[in-house]
């Protein structure tokens, strides 16, 4: 578990070196910044109250209470997390854990690429851990939750992590608007390929280790992983190069992403041929869901609605189609396998976190605004957020 919480950790450095090729020359080091401050300050909050507020006995079954496991408090080296028969000790499942709160803020980063200032970021990454990440880890994974209760499942993220981060995502582009200076070709597209390497390599971690101990359910997550990725790289691989007339490297490198967000809520649940038939849909539905932002105009810089919003979205309701007992006792069977009802779980869960994180997040954006400009200016954007906002530069 320890492994596979290093990997996860991993995964915002290859996040922060993702977003740093794709953007222009002098926003490197604000984009790959905005990661590394969520490594940070996210840690902070998690020890001081985040795991409580997720993990804490629960307030109606939508949140913890943030005082119960305070700064640790009661934490000792003999206990043990309860939330099922993992047998782990609870420091394990804290840090664990901790990996998934850094990253997710972290992926909204993209939507507004270039243009939000450094204080609006900071508590937008505060204020949005607290009113939409850690109520829906609660929510969704904590035994107490709501719709844990209810019957839904996300193996790994795809309602907490993806769709959250997604429509949050969606939220900030329509609130914070265009950039006066749109760049949208990538400066360095060998970084993308290294941050892409990492984030698939943290990925295992990522579902694998959500099954908390090591059996079958724990390889099939992982070798799912693999599949999807790989399916829905080579599909998004394909369907670019008949569009375009080129077969593009980026593209290929997007679609893999999109493949392991779609797979996420899944890995766990379903068996290797889903994977695949999954990841070749995630290939397809987050290609168009592109395709139709850039119709519509959205500045949404670095496509994180339509691949980590969809791709969430989209692999939370498959789930709800593919799910066997067949591959997870633990879990549940599908449409496919007669329970229709599990799919309107799913849709329903999947529509009332999009649409909390969007409300909130568009709401604290307003919010913010009042208090410190959420978007810098026109010369700013001109002269790059780099040196304006932190005075360095990524190269000289």
């Amino acid at each position: 578990m320890l492994l596979c919480a290093s990997l996860v950790m991993l995964m915002t450095p290859g996040l922060a070196f993702f977003y740093g090729g794709l953007v222009g020359r002098k926003n490197v080091l604000t984009i790959m910044a905005q990661s590394f401050m969520s490594l940070g300050w996210t840690t902070v909050l998690w020890f001081a109250f985040g795991y409580s507020m997720c993990f804490g006995p629960s307030w109606h079954g939508i949140v913890g209470d943030p005082t119960y496991y305070a700064f640790m408090r009661g934490v000792t080296l003999n206990t043990m997390y309860a939330g099922n028969d993992a047998g782990i000790p609870l420091i394990v499942h804290v840090a664990y854990q901790m990996m998934f709160a850094i990253i997710t803020p972290a992926l909204i980063t993209g939507a507004f690429a270039n243009r939000v200032t450094v204080k609006a970021y900071f508590l937008f990454l505060t204020g949005w851990l607290v009113l939409v990440y850690f109520p829906f880890v609660h929510m969704v994974w904590s035994p107490d939750g709501l719709l844990a209760k209810w019957g839904v499942l996300d193996f790994a993220g795809g309602i907490v992590v993806h769709n959250t981060a997604g429509f949050a995502a969606l939220a900030s582009i329509l609130y914070v608007g265009r950039r006066s200076l749109v760049e949208n070709k990538p400066h360095n597209v060998p970084l993308i390929a290294l941050g892409t390497g990492l984030l698939w390599f943290g990925w295992y971690g990522f579902n694998a280790g959500s099954e908390l101990k090591v059996d079958a359910v724990t390889a099939s997550a992982f070798l799912n992983t693999d599949v999807a990725a790989s399916f829905a790289g080579t599909a998004w691989f394909l369907l670019e190069w008949s569009h375009a007339k080129q077969p593009k490297f980026v593209g290929l490198l997007t679609g893999a992403v999109a493949g392991l967000a779609t797979i996420t809520p899944a890995a766990g649940y379903v068996s290797l041929s889903s994977a695949a038939v999954i990841g070749l849909i995630a290939a397809v539905v987050c290609y168009y869901a592109v395709q139709l932002k850039n119709r519509l105009q959205w500045d949404d810089a670095l496509d994180v609605w339509g691949v980590h919003g969809v791709g969430g979205l989209l692999g939370t309701i498959l789930l709800g189609v593919f799910a066997t007992k067949g591959w997870n006792a633990s879990g549940a069977d599908g449409l496919l396998y007669g329970n229709a009802g599990f799919l309107f779980k799913q849709i329903v869960a999947a529509v009332v976190s999009g649409a909390w994180a969007f409300g909130f997040t568009y709401g604290m954006l307003w919010l913010i605004d009042r208090v410190t400009p959420v978007k810098v200016g026109a010369a700013v954007e001109q002269a790059g957020l780099d040196v304006s906002l932190h005075g360095e530069e990524a190269y000289i």
